[in-house]
């Protein structure tokens, strides 16, 4: 492998863009080694679809477009990032909470995790965020 690679999508938060976003990330790391159809395949497809559903949903006509990096590193770390310009970070809401949406985070949280990865979020210079998932490459190609 090279010493990184790296790839990124631009689109306009509407919902139709939530599968376009999947299916960028699926066909990028499909070329990068990624089998399809496997457990970690399934899980990165779930993840992503939930960081693009809240960049559309959760940004309140202040950020028109958002964006997806994803990188590949030397030391077999793979980056998902979604960047909108939002500058309310997502909120953790509590376990006791019941209601049919708002779970978004949650579900990214904990299929990072089951996959040794970590979630952060980083504002960026334009007052927006970026919410980064990291995990170990080897076990998203096992």
């Amino acid at each position: 492998m090279a010493d990184h690679q790296e790839a990124s999508v631009t689109l306009p938060s509407a919902p139709a863009s939530v599968r376009a976003a999947r299916c960028h990330v699926m066909d990028v790391l499909a070329g990068w080694g990624l089998p399809d159809g496997g457990e970690a395949a399934d899980a990165l497809r779930l993840i992503v679809s939930e960081l693009a559903t809240n960049a559309v949903q959760h940004t309140r006509g202040q950020s028109p477009t958002f964006r997806v990096d994803l990188r590949l590193d030397r030391e077999e770390r793979l980056r998902i990032g979604v960047t909108d310009r939002h500058p309310r970070h997502p909120r953790r809401l509590p376990a006791t909470v019941q209601q049919d949406h708002g779970r978004g985070l949650v579900i990214i949280r904990c299929l990072t995790a089951e996959h040794g990865g970590r979630l952060s979020v980083v504002p960026t210079a334009e007052g927006g965020k970026t919410v980064w998932v990291s995990l170990p490459w080897s076990v998203s190609v096992r």
